[in-house]
């Protein structure tokens, strides 16, 4: 919002993004924590000796990993949002540390859609905003993929008739 000063005031961003991102965020969880617990559960059935060295670290990396792919994402699904209009891309992420992003129309670069193996699996992409921002580009994490593909034809039209050189 610009006020009559020339300022911008941020507000909440009032878009959340698709309810599929919160089982997206709890697989990338179980994928990175996963892996390692199962090298150690398979050795401590294959060694029996160092059995409870190696059972102890699993758990140790087990219960806390389990318990961050339970409950992170459904929190962070309530904190994240974006928006867009006509002068800006607005993302709101973060939830002890808040990120608010805004990324004027006349300074984008690029738009681009990714869609990774899991993204792909559970229907979902990613929005990313180009800049020359040194923090770097602006991600819309999460969105249906229709929604992610609709969005990015629509921030290229915006950037395309917005006058400015993007640098």
């Amino acid at each position: 919002m610009v006020t009559g000063t020339g300022t911008v005031r941020l507000r909440p961003p009032n878009n959340r993004l698709d309810s599929r991102v919160v089982r997206w965020w709890q697989m990338q969880w179980l994928a990175l924590v996963l892996p390692p617990v199962l090298v150690l559960v398979v050795l401590a059935l294959l060694i029996e000796p160092a059995r409870f060295w190696l059972l102890l670290p699993a758990a140790l990396i087990a219960v806390p990993g389990l318990a961050a792919a339970l409950f992170l994402p459904p929190w962070w699904y309530r904190v994240h949002r974006w928006e867009v209009t006509d002068t800006a891309v607005y993302i709101l992420t973060g939830f002890f540390w808040r990120e608010w992003r805004v990324a004027p129309m006349s300074r984008i670069q690029t738009v681009d859609t990714v869609r990774g193996p899991l993204q792909q699996l559970f229907g979902l992409a990613t929005v990313v905003v180009t800049t020359a921002s040194a923090k770097g580009a602006v991600k819309i994490e999460g969105l249906d993929h229709e929604q992610a593909a609709a969005l990015a034809e629509q921030l290229t039209e915006i950037t395309g008739a917005t006058p400015g050189d993007a640098t």
